[in-house]
């Protein structure tokens, strides 16, 4: 295993607290990293490999000063966690956002982790509709950028909810067993390479700036802020524009994406891919 370059990762989500396993730095290192490092599936997009090993996730979270998504950005957070002294413990999780009563693949990784007494949900990696801190799965409700969010059992499972104007809704539902690294490359490949998977055919790039949750799907900008949401479309030649100075994310001009682009070709591997 490649060893974990903690000052690079602290300097990459502009961390400047102590690095002890306690629950106000779990607490400050979450908001940093989520404000610090996109969600986004760009590489999906552009036909490159997702690899989850830690030498990958160091070389393109830390070094290129890329994104990812769940199985990325929650790998590379336990990765950070665990070289500061915390347990971390991965698990599964089924999405229910947007299709309540689908049951759908085990394709989201998250992470539980015992800390002050109580044990926390740690979720970097859900993107803009996310977590901005870890949630107490005790159950308290939390308010993170002026929405509500908790955790509720569902028989041996837990649920991450955020109320709406009207109701509580379901992001996902946690599993309870044991989840090994093999696990999240079966859920990795599904997610990076079925042709039906959201991420195959969706570009999507997520980033938090303030108290502003900035989303991009394909060629519409969203931005909410509390429970307001604004959208705009952005023409196909700014995309690369938007990607850099909104999300902090710089592609190369004439990027082919699968999702918006044909004829399409994978893009070469990067040095390190």
């Amino acid at each position: 295993m490649a060893a974990f370059d903690l000052a690079g990762y602290v300097n990459r989500i502009g961390f400047r607290g102590a690095l002890r396993p306690e629950l106000e730095t779990l607490h400050a290192l979450h908001r940093a990293h989520v404000r610090a490092i996109p969600f986004e599936n760009l590489d999906v997009q552009l036909g490159r490999p997702i690899r989850l090993d830690a030498a990958s996730l160091q070389t393109k979270m830390i070094d290129r000063r890329r994104g990812g998504y769940c199985f990325e950005h929650n790998g590379l957070f336990a990765l950070a966690l665990e070289a500061i002294g915390f347990s971390v413990e991965t698990c599964e999780a089924r999405v229910r956002q947007i299709a309540p009563g689908t049951i759908r693949a085990r394709t989201h990784m998250v992470l539980r982790v015992p800390c002050g007494g109580r044990t926390w949900l740690a979720d970097v990696g859900f993107g803009g509709d996310g977590l901005l801190e870890p949630a107490d799965l005790s159950g308290a409700e939390t308010m993170q950028l002026g929405l509500a969010y908790r955790v509720v059992p569902e028989g041996p499972h837990r649920v991450l909810q955020r109320r709406l104007p009207d109701r509580w809704e379901d992001l996902y539902v946690v599993m309870p067993d044991a989840v090994y690294p093999i696990d999240f490359e079966v859920g990795n490949w599904y997610t990076s390479t079925h042709p039906s998977s959201a991420f195959v055919v969706n570009l999507t790039a997520q980033r938090l700036i303030g108290g502003e949750r900035h989303v991009l799907r394909n060629l519409v900008h969203s931005i909410t802020e509390g429970s307001r949401t604004t959208s705009r479309e952005i023409p196909r030649d700014r995309l690369i524009a938007v990607l850099r100075d909104t999300f902090d994310l710089d592609l190369p001009d004439g990027s082919r994406f699968r999702a918006l682009d044909t004829p399409w070709a994978p893009a070469p591997d990067l040095p390190g891919d």
